[in-house]
């Protein structure tokens, strides 16, 4: 029935798996490729040993993620269910509530919000379990012959196997040269959402610090964001806080090392009541967020066979990112059902064509599918 039977998704991130795991589900044949060691994307946590042998850890990238959408909801139960998430509740602040200032107020934002446990990497870990990924395998081209899709891989070059379909769940910036050579829209598409860095700062601490409160958000340059790591449900280790810069500052600073981020991030923090770690590691997010996320779910070109989702293309965040993927993954079984009608008479027609019409949550636009 499938007219897609082999499909290759271009990212393991959270959108990546999520249309990867829907795909596989409805008996589509799917091989997952990550440059990294393992997946997660942006849904990250570093893990370290001090010199005495104690081990801490600490999430660099997404810091909690909420569930408005009922989709996106019913699997964060599942991941509750699972063991893999679990609601957090900091006390939260928000420092600099006016221009240029660290005045500070309580935060009256109010959502529910939940994180992977034992750390943020754990939801994405369980998605990936039942999925064929390829880690550490970097795609950087891709060529269409006789229908049937190519990879070539920094690690590897050429890929002996081949696709029907394609998905490139990676950020826009690492998507559009990917595309360019082969779909000059989509690559265009990708250049239209530039995407911001973030400096990360993971402290350390022998003991735990008493401070009001376990997470703020900062509107005073150079932080955005800090949080208690070790506060969230099922942490264990070495008492450790979070700096994130903000995006204006890490683009400006994304260049600069180690030695010249660290003591000012720390400073900053020091401001806000912080004391100075015992020690400190560092992460520079390139892409961290996407200014302007484009809204439009996700991208599907049925006579390509090629396919986008993430989360610059659907309102940014944990939740964006995972419905995206759904997205992509929806239209692709809207199109096998139109395929697939097609050999039909035309009552059972009909019913196919409903059928794929309720599948299809997206928008649409001409070509490609939107």
């Amino acid at each position: 029935m499938t007219s897609a039977k082999k499909i290759a998704v271009i990212g393991a991130g959270i959108a990546g798996l999520s249309c990867a795991q829907r795909l596989q589900a409805s008996g589509f044949n799917v091989t997952v490729f990550e440059k990294s060691r393992g997946a997660a994307g942006r849904m990250s946590t570093k893990r370290g040993e001090n010199e005495d042998g104690s081990a801490w850890q600490c999430d660099t990238g997404a810091q909690y993620f909420t569930a408005r959408h009922p989709r996106f909801f019913a699997e964060v139960q599942r991941w509750i269910n699972a063991g893999v998430a679990a609601e957090w509740a900091p006390e939260l602040q928000v420092f600099g509530t006016l221009p240029d200032s660290l005045e500070v107020g309580a935060s009256t934002s109010k959502p529910q919000r939940f994180v992977g446990t034992p750390r943020m990497t754990a939801p994405a870990r369980l998605l990936a379990d039942a999925l064929n990924l390829r880690s550490q395998t970097t795609i950087q081209a891709l060529q269409k012959n006789e229908g049937q899709w190519r990879l070539h891989s920094a690690e590897h070059e050429w890929l002996a196997d081949t696709f029907d379909a394609v998905v490139v769940a990676v950020p826009a910036p690492q998507a559009q040269p990917l595309l360019l050579p082969i779909h000059a829209d989509l690559a265009e598409l990708a250049s239209t959402a530039p995407m911001r860095g973030s400096w990360a700062l993971m402290l350390r601490y022998n003991e735990a610090m008493k401070l009001p409160f376990q997470a703020a958000f900062v509107n005073a340059d150079p932080l955005r964001w800090v949080a208690e790591d070790s506060h969230k449900p099922g942490r264990n280790g070495q008492s450790c806080w979070l700096l994130h810069a903000s995006a204006e500052w890490s683009d400006a600073h994304i260049e600069a090392t180690s030695e010249q981020v660290g003591p000012l991030l720390i400073s900053a923090f020091r401001s806000l009541g912080g004391r100075e770690p015992a020690a400190w590691s560092r992460h520079p997010w390139r892409y961290a967020d996407t200014a302007e996320p484009l809204n439009l779910g996700a991208v599907w070109d049925a006579q390509a066979g090629l396919g986008l989702c993430g989360d610059w293309l659907n309102g940014g965040k944990v939740e964006g990112a995972w419905l995206s993927g759904q997205l992509v993954a929806d239209k692709i079984l809207a199109a096998t059902y139109w395929s697939f009608a097609r050999t039909l008479n035309q009552a059972t027609l009909v019913h196919y064509i409903d059928h794929a019409k309720g599948t299809n949550r997206g928008r649409f636009i001409p070509h490609l599918g939107i």
